[in-house]
Formats: structure tokens, C-alpha cells, sequence
């Protein structure tokens, strides 16, 4: 049976230079697709990926990253909508390049599909009220 999940891997400063996206790949056949990267000699590394794989390759994976000091959060953690603070104004609509922010024309409520989000945090820069917040 086939996965696919949308992850935060966060590397300490020891493996940054460390060849772990070819193992995933080489060793455990996954198929990733990076949707964000911050990685800097010696300090620590941000890695947003969607991974894909048989169940079983993913599950090993994701015990090699857990094994060497990866800490892996699930995506839909990271980008979130302080409803307190959302005035409904679109800013956000506009900007959001995957659809994961969408205006209901009957209600001009904004609505956040966390789902469809891959944390590009252009919604937190475009955001007046500054209601869209990320959790690394």
C-alpha cells in the first residue's frame, strides 16, 4: 500500500552536511518532493517535504530520520489561523499559491484548507491583522 505525507524535518547542526535526501531516496525508494528548504553550514536545517513510498519503505524511512536526530513534525502542524484575529479581508486569497485559502462567495468568510497548505508562509507576510501564524 502506497503513502504520501507532508513533513517538517528538522536537522541539528551535525547532519546538515550529511547526504540524508539521497538515502531516502537510495536506500528506502522514496519519492519526495521539497517544498521548502533553509539549510546552512552548521546551523540548523529546515526541510519541508512531501514523501511518497510503499508503507513500508516510508516507515523505514522515517525510523533512519528518527534514528540519526531528525525531529519530524506533520505539516498541517505548522501553518495556523488565529480566528481571533482573521478579519476576513482576502489579503490572503490573493496570494496563496496552492489554494489552500479560499474566499466563500456567499459568506466573504475566508476559509483555510490546511491540507492543501505546504507552508510557503506568504499568507503570514500578506496578512494585515497577522492572523496567519506559523509553528516550526
Amino acid at each position: 500500500m502506497a503513502i504520501s505525507k507532508r513533513v517538517v524535518l528538522h536537522f541539528p547542526s551535525r547532519l546538515v552536511e550529511q547526504p540524508i535526501i539521497y538515502k531516502l531516496v537510495k536506500d528506502y525508494n522514496l519519492v519526495l518532493n521539497i517544498l521548502k528548504a533553509s539549510v546552512t553550514p552548521k546551523e540548523e536545517g529546515l526541510l519541508i517535504l512531501e514523501l511518497s513510498g510503499a508503507r513500508e519503505d516510508y516507515d523505514r524511512g522515517i525510523q533512519y530520520l528518527t534514528d540519526i536526530g531528525v525531529r519530524i513534525q506533520s505539516l498541517g502542524q505548522n501553518i495556523m489561523r488565529n480566528d481571533a484575529r482573521c478579519t476576513h479581508c482576502g489579503a490572503c486569497v490573493v496570494i496563496c499559491p496552492t489554494g489552500a485559502l479560499t474566499l466563500d462567495p456567499k459568506t466573504r468568510m475566508v476559509n483555510f484548507h490546511e491540507d492543501k497548505c505546504t507552508a510557503c508562509e506568504l499568507c503570514v507576510l500578506a496578512c494585515p491583522p497577522r492572523a496567519m501564524e506559523v509553528h516550526f
